[in-house]
């Protein structure tokens, strides 16, 4: 009879400092390489008046309303994008909270026109008493 002895095998060491090396390589490959995301503005093209009133710290902010080149409308700090029925029940919410609330159009200039009235006439209906439109000084860029 023979007997073999038979050597046992030593299980597979994982090196960590290896792979956290490796993985440290990983994270800064993909921070060098990664676009952050912008914060996306729109850009809109004032019309230009002479008498342009400069802006300034308001006690009471007006609620701005947006109107792009091509009459997509958009309302609020956050520039949320919103159909006139919506837009009427915001005015709506933000007239309760605040029986002062001014509106504050914020058109480009090659907005269409019936945009613009249709916005104010949702602030009319609201009974939103005052309106008014940004503009720049001629001769501003």
């Amino acid at each position: 009879m023979h007997f073999v002895v038979h050597k046992r095998r030593q299980t597979p060491a994982v090196i960590i400092v290896a792979l956290i090396d490796v993985l440290i390589v990983l994270v800064i490959f993909l921070l060098v390489t990664t676009t952050f995301k912008q914060q996306t503005a729109l850009k809109i093209a004032l019309p230009e008046s002479s008498e342009a009133k400069k802006t300034g710290a308001d006690e009471n902010p007006p609620l701005v309303v947006t109107i792009d080149d091509k009459g997509g409308l958009r309302v609020g700090p956050n520039n949320d994008a919103v159909t006139l029925e919506q837009l009427e029940s915001r005015m709506r919410d933000e007239l309760a909270k605040n029986p002062k609330l001014a509106l504050a159009v914020n058109a480009d200039k090659n907005a269409p026109w019936g945009q613009i009235v249709k916005v104010m006439d949702a602030a009319k209906a609201v009974n939103i008493k005052t309106v008014s439109a940004f503009t720049k000084e001629t001769g501003k860029s």
